[in-house]
């Protein structure tokens, strides 16, 4: 077997495709990002809700605190949920302007970028099923007014 033939066995054996990865796979993870957004952005809390893992960890890096050294700001699924149903974000869809990237997938593993003009969030994704929920966020909050 050549060393090439060897990379390409191993990969799909530990589930990292060879190649492009399947159109369903990809559109089922953008699916996600964008009823994370798109759910916060209309005020729709069950849209967001289906995109989140019960155990999901969102948070922000706020620097030190008098009482945290490197601090995060922390958020669980049900802040952000909450968040949503009190339309936190709500933006006329006409103002929408966002992009979802994937930046990797692996297996049942994925890496994506959300902006939006207010902030970035980047994703871990995992998929349970046929389902693709987001389990870890971290995200940057732009500067006003840029």
């Amino acid at each position: 077997m050549t060393p090439l033939a060897l990379i390409a066995t191993l990969a799909l054996a530990a589930g990292t495709p060879a190649g492009k990865p399947d159109p369903a796979t990809v559109d089922a993870i953008k699916a996600t990002c964008f009823d994370y957004i798109d759910g916060q952005l209309e005020a729709n809390p069950d849209r967001v809700a289906r995109a989140l893992h019960p155990d999901l960890a969102k948070r922000a890096v706020i620097g030190d605190t008098p009482y945290e050294r490197f601090g995060l700001r922390r958020m669980s699924k049900e802040e952000l949920v909450d968040l949503t149903k009190q339309g936190a974000l709500k933006t006329p869809k006409e103002k929408w302007d966002r992009t979802c990237t994937i930046l990797d997938i692996t297996g049942t593993a994925a890496s994506v970028r959300l902006e939006t003009p207010w902030f970035v969030d980047y994703f871990h994704m995992g998929q349970f099923g046929d389902k693709w929920l987001i389990v870890n966020a971290l995200w940057y909050s732009k500067p006003k007014g840029k």
